[in-house]
């Protein structure tokens, strides 16, 4: 099963964040490298992420029409500290 890591952007609905996921892809004719932003809908059974929480998502099977992934921890900040100094 994928592991993403992103950012929540919208707690609004009930039992269900919008978690953002950035990453860098590779322009195929120029090689430079530009920003992508995917958004998925994710399963919070407690309503416990807030906006702005950073957090690992896990694909799961359907819920429902658009929630494919669960919520399955948040990173702590020393944790993303660490991993951009790698």
């Amino acid at each position: 099963m994928r592991k993403l890591q992103g950012v929540v952007v919208s707690a609004k609905m009930n039992k269900t964040r919008v978690v953002e996921i950035t990453r860098l892809k590779k322009h195929k004719r120029y090689l430079k490298y530009y920003k992508a932003t995917n958004r998925f809908k994710a399963h919070d059974e407690d309503n416990q992420y807030k906006v702005g929480d950073k957090v690992i998502i896990q694909e799961i099977r359907p819920l429902s029409r658009e929630k494919r992934w669960m919520i399955i921890g948040k990173i702590q900040n020393s944790e993303v500290k660490s991993q951009n100094n790698n």
